[in-house]
Order: C-alpha cells, then sequence, then structure tokens
C-alpha cells in the first residue's frame, strides 16, 4: 500500500508526486456521505424554477437526473478519484429562503475508499444544471458554498459539518 505524508495529502507521494491512492489492502465498509450546493437567484426566478414555468421546462427534475448521473461519473471526471459503483445516490432540491435553493446529494456504497467526491460532485453538477435552466431569466445565479456535510464509513470514521 502506498505510504502515507505526514502533512496529510493523500495524493503525493514522498516526493511530491501525484498519484492515485492504494486502497488494495483497505476494508470493504459501508460509506456514506452528503454535500450541499446552494443556488442563489431572483426570488421571480426562484418561483418559475420551483413550479416548472420556465421555457426550458421542469429545471429541479432535471437538475435531479444531472447530480445522480454526475456522481456515477466522478471517477472520470476527477482525474485521482477510484471508479466506484454506487449503491444509492439521491438528489434533493428545496427552497432555503426567498432567493437560495439547497440542493443536498447523499451518494452510498460498500467499498474501500468514501463517496465524498461523488456527493460533491453531485451537488456541484445538480447547481449547475440549475444555472443552465434558469440563465435566461437571471445571469446573476451564484452557486456557493458547496461543501461536504457529513461522511461515514471507512478508517477516517465519522465527519460531521459543525453549524
Amino acid at each position: 500500500m502506498n505510504q502515507s505524508r505526514d502533512d496529510g495529502l493523500t495524493h503525493l507521494d514522498a516526493r511530491g508526486n501525484v498519484r492515485m491512492v492504494d486502497v488494495s489492502e483497505k476494508s470493504v465498509t459501508a460509506r456514506t456521505a452528503t454535500a450541499t450546493a446552494i443556488v442563489t437567484l431572483r426570488p421571480d426566478v426562484l418561483e418559475k424554477l420551483v413550479s416548472g414555468g420556465l421555457r426550458k421546462g421542469e429545471a429541479i427534475t432535471t437538475a435531479k437526473i444531472a447530480g445522480i448521473s454526475a456522481a456515477k461519473r466522478t471517477g472520470d471526471l476527477i482525474p485521482l478519484c477510484h471508479p466506484l459503483t454506487l449503491e444509492w445516490v439521491d438528489v434533493a432540491i428545496e427552497p432555503d429562503d426567498a432567493s437560495k435553493l439547497r440542493v443536498t446529494a447523499t451518494a452510498r456504497t460498500q467499498g474501500r475508499t468514501g463517496v465524498e467526491m461523488e456527493a460533491l460532485t453531485a451537488a456541484s453538477v445538480a447547481a449547475l444544471t440549475l444555472y443552465d435552466m434558469a440563465k435566461a431569466a437571471d445571469k446573476s445565479i451564484v452557486i456557493g458554498p458547496v461543501q461536504l456535510e457529513q461522511k461515514s464509513g471507512g478508517q477516517s470514521g465519522t465527519y460531521q459539518r459543525a453549524e
């Protein structure tokens, strides 16, 4: 197995060269991760998104499907991520206030490496899809923060973002 660096940067070897982490000797465990992305937009555009009143069609459903599809492709998109067999991915999109949508993506697997990147990718791509669907009505849309909320499983155990 690849040796860990003292600074915790697992994708670098002892000389600072980029490498894929060797997970072949890790135990298979249940792994779950949840990430969120906030999409801030004008209240009138948010209402159109939620009601399905945009010219491009049903944005919320399209964004959910895009997020799930993206999670399944994370190993293709992020160069040093391991390709994972995902056992479940969910993307929920709900108003957070009058001008914000909260995208929540959760991924689960049984594996040797975590699903944080899959959850973050799903939340990010779902948010980008909302932007794409609504950009004709509001070019000032802001995406962010995109962040890991929680993860469980593996050697590092459980992480829960503090409020």
